[in-house]
């Protein structure tokens, strides 16, 4: 009977060390506890998810989503083109989530989440168009969460499981639409508004990352995500109440203080503490 008992145990730790060998990883299995940093990428016909290690990127196979594992392929960072970080079902965003961002506005019972569309969605380094017909656009730091799997009436205590990692995010918001149309569909989701990025990042405490704005080099915005008016695992947990969150969805957290317009020719950069920064520049339209 010991025989078999050690037999047991010899076979369960080798399984486990060969799982650590191959880099199997699944989504949502101890993030909270290990920092990772992956980038969806381009580079030349190969498009893919990679973990990034210092300099260079090393290509996964299968899905980031479920199983992954690491293969021998690697490419600099500085030669691949940095992607879009999901391609989500969804995209949620959330209104009037920091104190100075309200002004005299009553601070909110509950999160007052809106959408944005997937296609409003700006990789890093990509360009932020002010459309034709509206000028002075206006930038909006967030951290942004991506969920890791499907998340339905989960509760508050539980919704971390849930949130695969988070990343940077610029919420453009076109302030006379936002003002006067009856919904935010074009305000907040026309094409490049949503830009995000570089990096999808496990691990970090989410709601203890400092996070600044820079405008042509000049900090416009600066703030802490425990200042968020709802953290985090409220935030998933409110939502998914009411609209069931799938892997790769993303949801913009909300963005602090005063923001400003924007210029055509500014760069902007989004940059928070552990994940990266996110930057693009504003361009006339000039799309017919």
């Amino acid at each position: 009977m010991q025989l078999k008992l050690n037999i047991k145990w010899f076979v369960l730790v080798l399984g486990i060390c060969l799982c650590c060998l191959l880099g199997v990883t699944y989504a949502g299995a101890d993030t909270e506890s290990k920092i990772m940093k992956f980038v969806r990428f381009k580079a030349g016909d190969v498009e893919a998810y990679g973990l990034v290690e210092n300099d260079k990127v090393r290509r996964l196979s299968g899905d980031l989503f479920s199983e992954w594992q690491k293969t021998d392929q690697t490419y600099p960072l500085a030669d691949i083109q940095i992607l879009v970080p999901t391609q989500p079902q969804k995209v949620l965003a959330l209104a009037g989530n920091y104190r100075d961002h309200l002004g005299d506005k009553p601070v909110p019972e509950i999160p007052e989440p809106f959408f944005k569309l997937p296609s409003s969605l700006q990789r890093h380094l990509g360009p932020v168009r002010q459309p034709k017909d509206h000028e002075a656009v206006h930038y909006e730091a967030e951290l942004v969460l991506v969920i890791g799997k499907r998340a339905r009436k989960v509760s508050e205590s539980e919704a971390m499981k849930y949130v695969l990692g988070v990343t940077c995010g610029n919420d453009i918001s076109a302030r006379h639409w936002q003002r006067n149309d009856v919904q935010w569909w074009r305000a907040k989701g026309s094409d490049t508004f949503g830009p995000c990025g570089p990096y999808i990042v496990t691990g970090l405490d989410v709601n203890q990352l400092n996070m600044e704005l820079r405008v042509n080099g000049e900090v416009k915005q600066k703030t802490n995500t425990r200042n968020l008016i709802f953290n985090v695992a409220r935030i998933v947990s409110f939502i998914s109440q009411s609209v069931t969150l799938e892997p790769g969805d993303l949801i913009f957290t909300g963005t602090p203080g005063k923001t400003q317009p924007m210029q055509i020719g500014d760069k902007v950069e989004v940059e928070i503490e552990g994940i990266g920064i996110l930057e693009n520049h504003l361009v006339a339209d000039d799309s017919r």
